[in-house]
């Protein structure tokens, strides 16, 4: 039954955006493409549970899954996946990576997720619909090393808070804005997963990183920290800070 329990926190605390560092990053170009990448880095939360465990459970095949791979989303999907697709749904998974880098037993436990976007109508239409982005049991393979075993980490669940923003992106704006009642609900789902985490000393910092072509204009941010040629834009909080002001995470940057 404890063994049941430590697998059971492990996975509930690595399924949840809120239980790690996170590091969201921006380079737009002067053709107006942009890059944008979600890193995630689990190291700190691993260390932590891994001390509760004992060696038996350590010893176990969940364990000594070892990983250091990307894959493409849209060549990751069956092709009965791939034909229900829109256009836009297949060419933004075309466009869209995932790399995992997993070895428990060194407390490493990295995802990145990166997407190229051509346009600025793209990137918004990327943004608004990267929550939603499901690879099943293809992407649960890439960490659980079988694709048929129940339970365990769903990458899908790190994107899933990027369902309460809302963005207005064009070739001169960046505007990214928190809707408070969808952030309560997302909090009222995972405030077991916060308080296990809080109680375990887990901290949840967050930083975003925008770079631009050309200098920025204005931006309404007070806690932004914008460069001496103003070209880069950066926000450090954490999910504490977020919870008791979800309005610090609100970006109008016009440039």
């Amino acid at each position: 039954m404890k063994k049941r329990y430590y697998f059971f926190l492990f996975f509930v605390l690595l399924g949840l955006s809120s239980c790690f560092d996170i590091e969201e990053r921006y380079d737009f170009k002067t053709d107006g493409s942009c890059n944008v990448q979600y890193n995630f880095d689990m190291g700190s939360a691993v260390s932590v549970l891994m001390n509760l465990m004992s060696d038996s459970v350590k010893a176990t095949p969940q364990f000594s899954i070892v990983k250091d791979t990307t894959l493409n989303f849209y060549s990751a999907l069956p092709d009965s996946t791939q034909l229900k697709m829109t256009v836009d749904e297949a060419n933004m998974a075309k466009s869209s990576n995932l790399s995992v880098k997993m070895d428990l037993k060194k407390n490493i436990m990295k995802i990145g997720i990166n997407h190229v976007a051509k346009t600025p109508a793209d990137l918004q239409y990327y943004l608004l619909h990267l929550s939603k982005i499901s690879l099943g049991n293809q992407l649960k393979a890439v960490t659980n090393g079988n694709s048929k075993q129940k339970g365990g980490f769903d990458p899908q669940q790190l994107v899933a808070g990027e369902d309460y923003y809302s963005y207005e992106i064009t070739p001169h704006k960046f505007y990214r804005i928190i809707d408070k009642a969808k952030f309560n609900a997302f909090l009222k789902k995972t405030q077991s997963a916060f308080a296990m985490a809080k109680a375990m000393l887990i901290e949840t910092p967050y930083k975003l990183v925008l770079n631009f072509a050309k200098p920025i204009k204005k931006i309404n941010n007070s806690k932004a920290i914008v460069s001496a040629d103003r070209k880069r834009v950066t926000l450090i909080t954490n999910m504490d800070d977020v919870i008791k002001n979800p309005s610090v995470m609100n970006l109008k940057i016009d440039f």
